[in-house]
C-alpha cells in the first residue's frame, strides 16, 4: 500500500464520520443540483448537445498535434507567445523566466487548476514574488493555506461561519460579518493589488485554434482584472483545452454553465487574442500561453482511458458522486479530485502511487449519466483497475493472498480442508484490515453447501 493509499483512507475515514462537514457538503451541493434543473431547460434537445460536444472534442484528441500547432501559429501572428511545457519543472521554469525578465514582484491569479497542479504559489514564494489569488473561493482557501476542495467551488467545504471566522483571524473582522461585509472588504483589498501588479496568470477553459485564443468563463469579473491592470499576461493551460473553433463556444459555454453552476450562461465570458494590438487601449502588452503536458501524453496513448481528456471541467461528476459527498475533496490528496480526478491523477502522478483512487467508487454511474461531453467514468475506473493488475503494482502480501485465494477457489478439495474453524480464523486475522474496521466478518457455516450436499445424496441412495 502507498503513503498516498494509507493517507486517502485515514483522511476520508475523518471526513466520513464528521457530520458537520457532510452537512455543509450536502447543502451547498443541494443548492447546486437545484439550479442545474433549470440550466438544462434552455437547450431544446439536452442530450443532441451532449453528443455534439462528445464528437468535437473526440475530433480534437484524435488530431490534437494539428489543432496545437494552428493555435500556436494563430496567436503568435497577434504578438502572443507559446511556450510547451513537458512537466511541472519546464511550466516552473519558464514563469520564473518571464517573472525575473519583467523584475517582477505581485503576481495576480485568476481560474486555474492548472496553477494548483504545478503548486505555482509556492515557487512564486521561494522567488521572493507575492501571489495573490482573486476569486473569492481561491482567495479564502488561500488565506487558510488549503487547496481548492473543488474544482469550480473550491471553498465548498466551509459555511459562511468558517469563513467569518477566517477572516476575523487573518484581518480582524467582526465575527459576526456577513458575506456582502466580506465580499466587499476583498474587493477594496484586491483593487489596489490588481493596480500594482506586474503580472497576471489565468488558466482557459478553453483554447481556440482557428483564431488562436484563450477563452475564460467567470462570474465575478477578476480574470478580466487580472489581464487589463498587469503589462504582462501569462496563460497557463492544458494541452486538451483546445477547441478547433470559434463557432464551437455557443455549445461548450451554455454546458459549462449548466453544469459548472446552473446558470444558463457565465457572467463573464472572455475571449483573449494576444496582447493589446496597435490603436487599442486595453489588455497586456505581453501575453505568453504556456501549453502543458505533464502527465496528459501518457493518458493520450491509452486507447481506453483517453476519453477523459475531453472533460471541461465542469465538477458535475465530483456533485454527483456519493464518495466525494462523503469524503470531501482533500482527502484525495491530488489536485482534481472526484471521478475526473480518480481517472486522470493516476495517468499524470502514477498508477503505482495513485491506483487507490480508481477504487474509490461506488460504479453507480452516477458521473457518467451527468457528464456534459459523455465520459464513461465508472467504465474508465474498470479500465485503471485493470492497467494497474497488469502493471503489478499491488505489494507482495497482496500478491500472495490472491494467489492462494485463487489457488483455492479452483480447487473444491482445497476448499473443503481446514473446516470451519480454520476458515473463520483466516478471514479474521488475514481479511480484517482489508473489509473494514466497522464491518463484521462474516461468519463461515460448520458445514459447505458442498458438504451439506454430499451428505443428502448419500442419505438418499
Amino acid at each position: 500500500m502507498s503513503i498516498q493509499s494509507e493517507q486517502f483512507l485515514t483522511d476520508a475515514e475523518s471526513r466520513v464520520f464528521d457530520s458537520e462537514h457532510r452537512r455543509k457538503l450536502a447543502f451547498n451541493i443541494a443548492q447546486y443540483d437545484k439550479k442545474v434543473v433549470d440550466g438544462k431547460n434552455q437547450f431544446v434537445d439536452f442530450e443532441l448537445a451532449r453528443q455534439r460536444a462528445s464528437v468535437i472534442k473526440w475530433k480534437v484528441l484524435e488530431n490534437l498535434d494539428k489543432y496545437l500547432i494552428e493555435f500556436e501559429s494563430n496567436l503568435s501572428k497577434r504578438g502572443g507567445k507559446v511556450m510547451w511545457a513537458q512537466n511541472a519543472a519546464e511550466a516552473i521554469d519558464e514563469i520564473i523566466r518571464i517573472m525575473k525578465s519583467a523584475e517582477a514582484k505581485t503576481v495576480v491569479k485568476s481560474k486555474s487548476m492548472t496553477t494548483e497542479e504545478l503548486h505555482v504559489n509556492d515557487a512564486l514564494e521561494k522567488e521572493g514574488i507575492e501571489s495573490i489569488e482573486t476569486d473569492l473561493g481561491e482567495f479564502i482557501v488561500q488565506l487558510r493555506k488549503e487547496h481548492p476542495y473543488h474544482i469550480v467551488t473550491p471553498a465548498m467545504h466551509l459555511s459562511k461561519e468558517d469563513v467569518a471566522k477566517t477572516f476575523h483571524v487573518k484581518y480582524n473582522l467582526p465575527l459576526n460579518s456577513t458575506p456582502k461585509e466580506i465580499t466587499a472588504f476583498v474587493r477594496q483589498r484586491l483593487r489596489e493589488k490588481y493596480q500594482r501588479a506586474d503580472v497576471g496568470i489565468t488558466g482557459a477553459n478553453f483554447l481556440i485554434a482557428d483564431t488562436g485564443s484563450a477563452a475564460v468563463t467567470e462570474n465575478e469579473g477578476n480574470a478580466l482584472m487580472s489581464v487589463a491592470f498587469p503589462r504582462i499576461h501569462i496563460v497557463i493551460a492544458g494541452i486538451e483545452k483546445i477547441i478547433p473553433s470559434l463557432t464551437d463556444l455557443d455549445l461548450f459555454w451554455p454546458l459549462l454553465a449548466t453544469h459548472g453552476t446552473g446558470q444558463n450562461i457565465t457572467v463573464y465570458n472572455s475571449i483573449l487574442s494576444g496582447p493589446k494590438q496597435s490603436g487599442e487601449k486595453d489588455g497586456p502588452e505581453e501575453m505568453y500561453v504556456i501549453l502543458l503536458d505533464n502527465g496528459r501524453v501518457n493518458l493520450l496513448s491509452e486507447q481506453d482511458q483517453r476519453q477523459a481528456l475531453s472533460c471541461i471541467r465542469c465538477g458535475a461528476c465530483l456533485n454527483g458522486c456519493p464518495v466525494y459527498k462523503g469524503v470531501g475533496g482533500h482527502a484525495y490528496g491530488a489536485t482534481y479530485s472526484g471521478p475526473i480526478g480518480s481517472v486522470i491523477t493516476p495517468h499524470y502522478n502514477g498508477m503505482k502511487e495513485f491506483k487507490h483512487l480508481s477504487y474509490a467508487s461506488s460504479l453507480c454511474g452516477k458521473c457518467t449519466e451527468v457528464c456534459p461531453v459523455k465520459i464513461d467514468l465508472h467504465k474508465l475506473l474498470l479500465y485503471n483497475r485493470r492497467d494497474s493488475v497488469e502493471q503489478k503494482t499491488s505489494g507482495i502480501s497482496e500478491k500472495w493472498m490472491f494467489m492462494i485465494w485463487k489457488k483455492a477457489m479452483l480447487s473444491r478439495s482445497l476448499m473443503n480442508k481446514g473446516g470451519a474453524g480454520l476458515k473463520n480464523f483466516l478471514l479474521k486475522n488475514f481479511f480484517k484490515t482489508a473489509w473494514g474496521d466497522r464491518r463484521e466478518m462474516p461468519e463461515i457455516a460448520p458445514k459447505s453447501f458442498n458438504q451439506l450436499w454430499a451428505e443428502r445424496n448419500k442419505s438418499e441412495k
